[in-house]
């Protein structure tokens, strides 16, 4: 298959958020989780890590054309989604993209950009965005030859291990700004957010 398939994390508990879902926070009028998902649709096929059913991740993701993968064990960490979603992607793929449902400034037009630095530089092994200083970010794409030790991690390290392993194979590609790295994790992060992004109203004549 010429697409790659995107994983986008999103069983995680929000810990951080003092009672509240930050992938339920409303972005543009949607739940920031629908909102990344769209722009994840647009690069390619999607399987989303969620929690198990009924939840109400599951009803932000209505009348998207997704892939769901319940992850029961969501507590024991970030690789318990890894694990059950790679389960799902199909063995003739070529890559796989990993991306955080949380990245607030990520757009489509990044994500697209780390598929486009996979095709224009296949002598690596790992492809992933990066600030526009060059902080290494997300998204993360893997070469198909790392399907196995991503199936097989634990923990919750995310694929860090799997990415250090390939030192000397991995291209980093810069994304605008801190797109990147951005995530919002806590309501004083949602505020500062907010306040930020939203318009400045100028006075009639201005």
């Amino acid at each position: 298959m010429n697409e790659v398939p995107i994983i986008l994390l999103a069983a995680g508990q929000s810990n951080r958020m003092r009672g509240a879902d930050k992938l339920m926070q409303l972005v543009d009028g949607i739940p920031l989780l629908r909102r990344s998902a769209q722009r994840a649709v647009a690069a390619g096929p999607v399987i989303v890590a969620l929690p198990p059913a009924p939840h109400d991740r599951h009803t932000a993701l209505d009348g998207l054309d997704v892939m769901r993968a319940e992850i029961s064990d969501a507590t024991d960490g970030m690789n318990a989604s890894l694990r059950g979603a790679m389960a799902l992607v199909p063995p003739e793929a070529t890559a796989v993209m990993i991306l955080l449902a949380d990245l607030a400034d990520l757009t489509s037009e990044d994500i697209c950009a780390v598929v486009q630095a996979m095709k224009d530089n296949p002598d690596k092994l790992v492809w992933r965005g990066a600030t526009e200083d060059g902080t290494p970010g997300h998204p993360v794409i893997f070469d198909n030859t790392l399907f196995s030790a991503l199936g097989q991690l634990t923990g919750d390290t995310g694929a860090q291990d799997v990415v250090r392993s390939c030192k000397g194979k991995v291209y980093l590609h810069p994304l605008p700004a801190q797109n990147a790295l951005l995530d919002l994790d806590t309501p004083e992060e949602w505020e500062a957010w907010r306040t930020n992004n939203t318009p400045k109203k100028t006075r009639p004549g201005r």
